[in-house]
């Protein structure tokens, strides 16, 4: 596996539980990885990817905590420094996006502006 040394995001440890737990569920797609990216759309302008995807040409992959995670190299404008963290508890649940080049995010945290 190609990867690249400069990694734009970071997993915190719950993340990188929750990950491999998803990862090592029965039927998941051994030829799929973690893909984190931005689209447009959203309330606050842009709105975060987290799933998982199949490796496209323009994707650069990064090792981060032993999980094989896509990025569109475009996307590294917005993302890079982000820390991704999982909650849960019981007031919060999933994937939280701490964004550094955030100027603005949405009250559901899944949408930011810049």
């Amino acid at each position: 596996m190609e990867t690249i040394v400069d990694i734009p995001v970071k997993l915190t440890p719950a993340a990188v539980k929750e990950v491999n737990r998803l990862m090592n569920e029965p039927g998941f797609d051994k030829n799929e990885y973690l893909r984190v990216g931005v689209k447009g759309g959203g309330c606050s302008g842009m709105s975060y990817i987290l799933g998982f995807d199949k490796k496209e040409a323009d994707d650069e992959l990064y090792d981060i905590e032993g999980i094989p995670v896509l990025m569109k190299k475009t996307h590294g404008i917005y993302l890079f420094g982000m820390q991704i963290d999982f909650q849960s508890g019981l007031n919060a649940r999933g994937f939280i996006f701490n964004n550094p080049n955030a100027s603005t995010t949405c009250g559901c945290g899944s949408s930011f502006g810049v």
